[in-house]
């Protein structure tokens, strides 16, 4: 395998140890890392969101972690045109790209391309919901065939969601959302792209999942959440969804304990692991599943002039 010329792509659950085992590798291959998590790209809450921290920052350039404003909208579209652009430099400069994260879409949309539906108006998406509403499912389904043929046998037409979607699309730009989805073209090609999946037992999950939550009431989850509530944060801000920032919230109003907030947090974190989880078992179904009892051996055996990322899979 020449790694050279690769996008390494490292993914994994949520506390899997993804941005170590980034950095260790990078190291090897005198890489840098770019950012596929969508909660890390905000500049606020570094410690709930588990940005790398300064350490690991100082021995190895990092990229798109902490570029925006938590009141700033951030699209999957646009953190692709900002991958894609650093990418591009990190390979002009001749090093390895290695993009780490957690958010599927993310990686889904770098290597099959992003669809680029044109906006579809409030007007045309109320209209939508409004009709499923009214008609129920079934009956919403039956219609949606008959706006639009090509949806037939493509989604389970229970999907309540994606029929809203496929109707709204059509309805508004009278081609089907599986022509724009053909119409896709990704920027880089398959072969480019090393796909690493760190793939954990759950059990052994579950004890690090406990481990951070408790390391990051340690490393002062709290005082940051103090600060971030002086702030004035829009209701929608994505970052109102970082797990732990509630639960924080209730305790500084006296609404919860530590030892309860330190249990919920966990529990939502193991919820938020089992949804990526499954999400990887249905469409990263080609990605290279790492045995995590393997890598510091691994990385330990390993030097930079015998570095074969081919031993890992």
């Amino acid at each position: 395998m020449d790694i050279q010329s690769k996008i390494i792509l490292i993914s994994g659950p949520t506390a899997s140890g993804k941005s170590n085992f980034a950095v260790k590798i990078a190291n090897k291959i005198n890489g840098e890392i770019v950012n596929a998590d969508s909660m890390q790209v905000y500049r606020q809450l570094k410690i709930l969101t588990a940005r790398p921290n300064k350490k690991e920052q100082k021995k190895i350039k990092h990229h798109l972690y902490g570029i925006i404003d938590v009141n700033k909208n951030f699209s999957t579209g646009q953190w692709l045109k900002l991958a894609i652009k650093k990418i591009k430099e990190i390979k002009e400069r001749g090093k390895i790209p290695i993009l780490v994260g957690g958010t599927g879409l993310y990686f889904q949309s770098l290597i099959n391309g992003l669809v680029e539906i044109p906006n579809i108006p409030l007007k045309i998406r109320n209209k939508a919901r409004s009709i499923q509403k009214k008609d129920g499912q079934n009956k919403f389904y039956k219609k949606l065939l008959k706006l639009d043929k090509k949806v037939q046998d493509k989604f389970d037409p229970n999907d309540i969601q994606r029929s809203i979607r496929a109707f709204e699309i059509k309805l508004y730009t009278k081609v089907s959302m599986y022509d724009w989805l053909n119409k896709t073209k990704p920027i880089f090609s398959e072969k480019e792209f090393l796909k690493l999946y760190i793939n954990f037992h759950r059990n052994e999950l579950i004890k690090r999942i406990s481990l951070r939550t408790s390391r990051m009431l340690q490393e002062g989850a709290i005082k940051e959440v103090k600060r971030f509530n002086t702030q004035k944060i829009k209701k929608n801000s994505s970052v109102n969804k970082v797990i732990g920032l509630n639960e924080l919230r209730q305790y500084l109003k006296n609404q919860m304990t530590l030892d309860e907030v330190r249990e919920l947090v966990a529990i939502r974190t193991r919820q938020y692991a089992k949804r990526q989880a499954t999400w990887a078992r249905s469409r990263m179904i080609s990605w290279n599943k790492i045995n995590p009892d393997e890598i510091s051996s691994w990385i330990k055996k390993t030097n930079k002039s015998s570095l074969k990322l081919d031993q890992l899979i």
